[in-house]
């Protein structure tokens, strides 16, 4: 049985660096990569960081219905499609979509035992230092992302789990155990422990 899990951040909370750390430190985690019609930052590539498309091609998509969510954030589109889940499930992989909470909300639909996973800031200073730390946006594009980081704190309590990035190292423990603790219930491992359970009870 294959785990989805949804981790959501406001932008600068350094998500996507736990994420990539986080997949690194555990076997059979993959990270969905999403569609998106902004421009790649520096040291981003396509096909590995996002699918990089124009607006154009992601209208074709949405009326293909081929995304199980999409959003438009800070002025692009970003979107999740069937035919990349399916992909990695059928590798036998636990899934992570880094998706923020309009889109998290979209996937519960299809996907309701899917695990949602808030990643919250230490203090707002902290977010904005992060933001300006980064060098890759212009002064107003971080008071823009900083008061859009207000309405996507207040949708923390749609998930399951909390994890405070204040320590980095501590962060990643925390998500460690989230993953670690759902690969061991019961119903997951029911095929796995068969064969030591018969010969227990035998």
């Amino acid at each position: 049985m294959n785990d989805l899990f949804i981790i959501s951040a406001a932008s600068g909370t350094g998500k996507t660096s736990l994420v990539k750390a986080l997949q690194q430190s555990l076997p059979n985690l993959a990270v969905s990569i999403s569609h998106t019609t902004r421009a790649p930052r520096p040291g981003e590539t396509n096909d590995i960081h996002y699918h990089f498309v124009d607006k154009n091609h992601f209208e074709a998509l949405l009326e293909q219905q081929a995304f199980i969510e999409y959003a438009h954030v800070f002025n692009n589109f970003y979107g999740t499609t069937r035919e990349e889940l399916i992909k990695n499930f059928s590798a036998g992989k636990d899934v992570i979509l880094e998706i923020d909470w309009q889109g998290a909300r979209q996937v519960r639909i299809t996907f309701p035992e899917a695990i949602g996973i808030f990643i919250l800031p230490p203090s707002r200073e902290i977010l904005r230092q992060r933001l300006q730390g980064r060098g890759q946006d212009r002064a107003e594009i971080i008071e823009n992302r900083l008061a859009g980081a207000r309405s996507e704190i207040s949708h923390w309590n749609e998930f399951e789990y909390t994890v405070i990035n204040n320590d980095f190292s501590m962060a990643l423990a925390e998500l460690e155990a989230i993953v670690r603790a759902r690969r061991l219930l019961r119903t997951h491992r029911a095929i796995q422990i068969a064969a030591l359970i018969d010969s227990l009870l035998d």
